[in-house]
């Protein structure tokens, strides 16, 4: 049961909203709620270099999530949440056992699945990633034509341009001629939830080192050399590189939409369950990128802060966009706002936009915590 006098805040879920949530109330709050960590494994991976590992040039962290939480002073629970009781103010975990709260974060994350038959899918991790072997092929000269996808909905678009940057420049150093790379999106311009000028400048960018574009249009099937797509007649390619289909995880007891994520409201409220909050890829926000998330995770952290009496009140949520986009030379630099509240606020620079720009996922708790935490391997971010 939860202490008297010290409101229990459960986490679900191990992942990169999961941390910043309980990094974030520690900040807040201090030492005076308790929080566990519940999440399905005990490993908490830092995924945002993955698009470098076909090219040597990153990987994926990983870090004992026990260890973790123990540095900002949480307990954690191996099982993850499998239903939720709001009226009683407890869940279940996967083994059955009751587990009492009085403030729920779900960070279950979203489910990666296949998403175009016949395609390579980028899952980034490279003991799993076909979509890897068929980029060193490409190298190698055994492909001479292939296009990076994305898939219908909700994602985060950034890895296949990089993909197909990286592809571009690792090519030319290699002295290889004659490969055709190809970028498609269902965006009307590439990388447009940055904004109308940053879709200007991404295509001049593509343009620039030889990649097409298929906008408009989203990968269906491929099959004997033929990317079927909607709208519009097939591509003929000799492999497609998809990232995959995003699906929320389903949680007894919580609301969700037709692809199993939870809608929520200001502060990452869960809508219509009393003291149940969510962030990051769980929820049914239209946008998955570790920068949002830890993002949600501030809010649902400040306003379970606020509604505990343990801090102020909370600033409405803004959703601010950073990406960090590798292009095989020097990187990009790209932002943009998500609310429509600054009118026009999109920018793709080659100048750093924001401090520790370096960083792909911008988290304000999170990118200084593990900036001094070394992962299982004794790296850092």
């Amino acid at each position: 049961m939860p202490e008297e006098g010290r409101p229990k805040v459960l986490i679900g879920g191990g992942g990169v909203a999961a941390v910043e949530a309980a990094l974030a109330l520690r900040a807040i709050a201090g030492e005076r709620p308790s929080i566990e960590l519940c999440a399905p494994r005990s490993e908490f991976l830092y995924r945002p270099f993955a698009v470098g590992e076909p090219f040597g040039a990153g990987n994926v962290l990983r870090y004992d999530l026990r260890n973790l939480t123990e540095r900002f002073g949480a307990s954690f629970r191996l099982g993850g949440v499998a239903s939720v009781d709001a009226g009683a103010r407890e869940a279940t975990d996967r083994d059955g056992e009751r587990i009492a709260y009085d403030y729920l974060v779900l960070a279950t994350g979203a489910r990666a699945l296949w998403a175009v038959p016949g395609a390579e899918t980028f899952w980034g991790v490279a003991d799993e990633d076909a979509a890897g072997r068929a980029i060193h092929r490409l190298r190698a000269g055994k492909l001479h034509d292939v296009v990076f996808a994305v898939p219908d909905g909700p994602h985060w678009a950034l890895p296949p341009y990089e993909l197909a940057l990286l592809t571009a420049a690792a090519l030319e150093r290699a002295g290889v001629t004659g490969a055709k790379l190809t970028v498609l999106t269902p965006e009307d311009a590439p990388l447009g939830i940055f904004g109308r000028r940053v879709g200007e400048q991404m295509r001049e960018l593509l343009a620039g080192r030889g990649i097409g574009l298929i906008a408009g249009a989203h990968p269906v099937e491929f099959s004997e050399g033929r990317l079927r797509i909607a709208p519009g007649d097939p591509v003929a390619t000799e492999a497609v590189i998809c990232l995959p289909r995003l699906e929320g995880r389903r949680i007894e007891g919580v609301p969700h939409d037709e692809r199993d994520f939870v809608p929520v409201g200001e502060g990452g409220r869960v809508a219509g369950v009393e003291r149940v909050f969510a962030a990051g890829e769980a929820t049914d926000f239209p946008v998955k990128h570790g920068g949002i998330a830890t993002q949600q995770a501030d809010a649902a952290a400040a306003t379970i802060a606020f509604d505990a009496g343990l801090g102020p009140e909370p600033e409405p949520f803004d959703p601010v966009l950073r990406g960090v986009l590798w292009t095989g030379a020097e990187p990009r630099y790209l932002f943009g706002r998500l609310s429509g509240k600054h009118g026009e606020a999109s920018e793709l620079s080659a100048e750093p936009l924001w401090p520790e720009s370096e960083i792909k996922i911008v988290g304000r708790h999170l990118t200084p915590f593990l900036a001094g935490v070394p992962d299982a391997e004794g790296r850092t971010v």
